[in-house]
């Protein structure tokens, strides 16, 4: 039996621990493989597959705001750098396929956020991944540290 309130619960449990998620309404970017992205198998080399996410974060940042260096300018700080990321390979990507690479939800923390994606050609699912970033800014000694991300979430929607 599946409770009702489970949903709830769970939201609340996160947000208490200081984590808020964000359903995205779907940010997507289009990319066409091709020859030059395939290894000798004529499948996509997968640190393609990293590229093209990194692509698909900096167009929502463009489509949301104002781009990653005039956002870091108005933050005050050095970057929105990445703290780890991971990818799962669920099917070949191969030249002429059209690619979409979607943000699907956005896990808010105080000093970090994690971005899952996921990439189809058609219906075929490609790949799922996740990155962690932060908003990096320097200390009174100059070294990185990473900022409350509050005020970009403000920013981002």
């Amino acid at each position: 039996m599946v409770c009702p309130n489970l949903a709830a619960a769970l939201v609340a449990v996160e947000e208490k621990a200081g984590h808020r998620r964000d359903i995205m309404t779907g940010y997507s970017q289009e990319f066409t493989i091709s020859f030059g992205d395939c290894d000798p198998a004529g499948i996509v080399y997968y640190p393609n597959f990293y590229r093209w996410m990194d692509a698909t974060f900096h167009g929502f940042l463009r489509a949301r705001s104002i781009g990653h260096a005039a956002l870091c300018r108005q933050l005050g700080a050095i970057g929105l750098g990445l703290m780890e990321t991971g990818m799962r390979f669920r099917a070949p990507g191969q030249d002429g396929d059209r690619l979409v690479f979607s943000i699907e939800t956005i896990d808010w923390s105080e000093r970090s956020y994690r971005l899952s994606y996921r990439a189809h050609a058609g219906e075929r699912l490609l790949v799922e991944g996740f990155e962690t970033r932060g908003l990096f800014q320097r200390d009174g000694e100059g070294r990185l540290r990473a900022a409350p991300v509050a005020p970009l979430r403000a920013i981002l929607g």
